[in-house]
């Protein structure tokens, strides 16, 4: 029997991975002084969405071979490596941008918000399992009025190795006191989904346009279920639910 629904954060309930991949094309602008935001840094961030903020820049870092731009800012931003000044610029462009809890709302996803709401209000136990840091996903939940919709948070300061291993799911198991197996996962990324399916988990991709082609490339299909069409996901939910109901009765 499913028992909770644990929730990806960034591009499964929020566009937020739209919006970092933007902050980190704005960064690259200004680092570069070009004349608009650099759209292969949205690319490079599409090839590695999912992942934790330090391996994303790092990725981008390469792709776009930035270090020696990055280097000579090194003793500006106070850091050692050259990733570290580039998640710096792109943190302060996010963040400014995320600051109107506004924009946070207007970037929502409505299907997977009520989701959540109608798991937490009617079936089952509901958690949030994400590669954020703990204060933009309290700046996220407040903004949407979802901080009383979720039993567990988790953060990445929370565990040790980010997605796709599945430290983070089997914590969340563990503080939901819920076995891997009774619990889905709702994720929008390759790197969540494996990380959901190697806890042992039923998990459900969500495709979005940021995220659809890594999902079907990653051949992560054949081990989730994918929902292309935001309006269907709770019919859905729903009918894993039963099928998995009916499996193991």
């Amino acid at each position: 029997m499913i028992r909770a629904i644990i929730f990806d954060l960034d591009g499964t309930l929020v566009q937020s991975e739209k919006l970092k991949a933007q902050a980190y094309a704005t960064a690259v602008q200004r680092l570069r002084n070009l004349a608009e935001p650099d759209g292969r840094a949205v690319e490079a961030y599409r090839e590695i969405v999912g992942a934790s903020r330090d391996v994303a820049s790092r990725h981008i870092v390469t792709r776009l071979e930035l270090e020696p731009d990055l280097s000579p800012l090194l003793q500006e931003y106070g850091v050692a490596e050259p990733w570290e000044v580039l998640t710096a610029m792109r943190k302060q462009i996010y963040d400014s941008v995320v600051a109107d809890p506004q924009v946070i709302r207007d970037n929502q996803w409505p299907h997977t918000v009520s989701l959540l709401r109608v798991a937490r209000e009617t079936y089952c136990k509901t958690g949030l399992a994400t590669m954020s840091y703990r204060q933009e996903v309290a700046h996220v939940l407040k903004s949407l009025d979802l901080e009383k919709s979720l039993d567990v948070v988790l953060t990445r300061e929370d565990v040790q190795r980010a997605k796709p291993d599945p430290e983070i799911y089997l914590l969340a198991a563990t503080r939901l006191d819920v076995p891997p197996e009774e619990c889905l996962v709702l994720e929008d990324s390759p790197n969540g989904v494996r990380a959901g399916v190697a806890a042992g988990m039923n998990v459900i991709a969500v495709a979005t346009p940021f995220t659809m082609m890594g999902i079907h490339n990653e051949q992560v299909v054949d081990h989730a279920w994918v929902v292309h069409n935001p309006d269907r996901l709770l019919e859905v939910v729903e009918a894993r639910i039963a099928e998995h109901n009916r499996d193991v009765h």
